[in-house]
């Protein structure tokens, strides 16, 4: 891997290949669900299948203290995990879609999307680790830029390729063109070879996983008032993105948008916007410090939120909606929100500690997961509840709150630009 262009292939295409489920589930499903009338409320109740992104920490430190030296010690967790990936698409292409309303297809349907969930937080588990381990700190952005490009673009074929793909191509057919794409993603991580590295949690073949241990490994993030204070922005950066993320698709979907027009000009476009909001970002990060970039990119955000708020009271207002303000309003989201991920995931990376690799980066992720996916299920019943204007007005002023913490982080940092 001494080839910085193989290092941000192999990373581009574990995320793209990762991302094409995950854009499935929180691009498509929603769409799906509420075309068939299902309740903001309902819509919510299925970010339960996200549930392994969230509590991932867990079996965190397993990735990092077992994996197989000669085949390497991530690649033993990410091939298999690529593999299985595979398997559950192909098991998923069996489901008939039309049969969804059937409790029994249902129940199997949950089942074989949360064993896809797992496996692919497993396989998150060792390509975070894999990207500490490899990158060095003047790599960092570069290699979150292509984590960010390979996950939208995994966004844009999950999610946008689907729904338009739905319109003339038959459900099995779709996820097995899935799975191929997958297996075509795992060819880099198959043919290149991993570096010899170890982590202080496999030296150490005699820890004990007890509490004692848990408390010892989150003094870490307690030591120091600048880690107390990144550990606030860590569990507050994602609340805006939580409380809104069951609303955004469906409101399209009752504003009168088509499988294929949220599936190419939503999230297909949407996630390209992102493409180019990775790259700005990714060049920002050579001129402005990553503690900038965090609080400007966030101000960003509340604005991209005002604009959805706007859309809403257009549409409850029943004023005539241009679908190209429809398109731009999201892409614009979609856009700031990838430049944020983009800084935010350089900054976990940057207080990863090399030892606990895959650990400390799981821990930071699964804190943003966990808030969001908490809020994912409680935001549909609060939009059921307040109507789509006044809760994505509510949103955009808690997304304005949640920019005290960054202020308060970025006094205290010394971080490097």
């Amino acid at each position: 891997m001494s080839n910085l262009r193989n290092v941000y292939l192999i990373l581009f295409s574990l995320y793209w290949a990762q991302g094409l489920p995950v854009g499935f589930m929180t691009h498509a499903l929603p769409v799906i669900l509420r075309a068939q009338g299902v309740s903001l409320a309902h819509i919510g109740g299925f970010g339960l299948l996200m549930l392994p992104w969230s509590i991932k920490i867990l079996w965190a430190p397993l990735v990092d203290k077992f994996g197989h030296q000669k085949l390497g010690h991530y690649r033993s967790w990410i091939i298999p995990t690529q593999l299985l990936t595979i398997f559950v698409l192909i098991a998923l292409s069996f489901i008939p879609i039309e049969s969804l309303n059937q409790p029994v297809y249902l129940l199997a349907f949950f089942v074989v999307l949360l064993s896809m969930n797992l496996i692919g937080a497993t396989q998150d588990i060792a390509t975070d680790g894999l990207a500490v381990n490899i990158l060095k700190n003047e790599q960092q952005q570069w290699g979150n830029t292509f984590q960010v490009i390979g996950s939208r673009l995994g966004f844009i074929v999950g999610g946008g390729a689907i729904l338009w793909a739905l319109d003339w191509l038959n459900w099995q057919m779709t996820f097995l063109v899935l799975a191929g794409l997958v297996a075509l993603n795992t060819l880099p991580i198959l043919l290149t070879k991993e570096p010899q590295h170890k982590s202080k949690l496999q030296q150490n073949n005699k820890i004990q996983f007890e509490w004692a241990n848990v408390k010892a490994y989150l003094s870490y993030f307690t030591q120091t008032p600048l880690l107390m204070s990144w550990l606030i922005v860590l569990v507050t950066f994602k609340v805006a993105d939580g409380l809104s993320g069951p609303l955004l698709k469906p409101l399209m979907v009752d504003m009168g948008l088509s499988f294929s027009q949220i599936g190419i000009y939503v999230t297909m476009l949407g996630a390209f916007a992102a493409l180019v909001g990775a790259g700005i970002a990714g060049l920002s990060l050579k001129f402005i410090s990553r503690t900038n970039a965090l609080l400007s990119f966030s101000i960003l955000k509340v604005f991209s939120l005002s604009a959805y708020a706007y859309l809403a009271y257009l549409f409850e207002a029943k004023i005539q909606i241009s679908r190209w303000l429809i398109y731009s309003v999201n892409a614009l989201e979609d856009m700031v929100s990838s430049m944020l991920l983009v800084v935010m995931l350089t900054l976990v990376m940057q207080y990863s500690r090399k030892d606990f690799a895959g650990t400390d980066f799981t821990f930071q992720v699964a804190i943003m997961a966990t808030v969001s996916g908490a809020l994912y299920s409680l935001s549909g019943i609060l939009g059921d509840i307040f109507g789509y204007k006044i809760y994505l007005c509510i949103i955009c002023l808690i997304a304005l709150i949640t920019i005290m913490p960054i202020i308060k982080w970025s006094k205290l940092n010394k971080s490097p630009s």
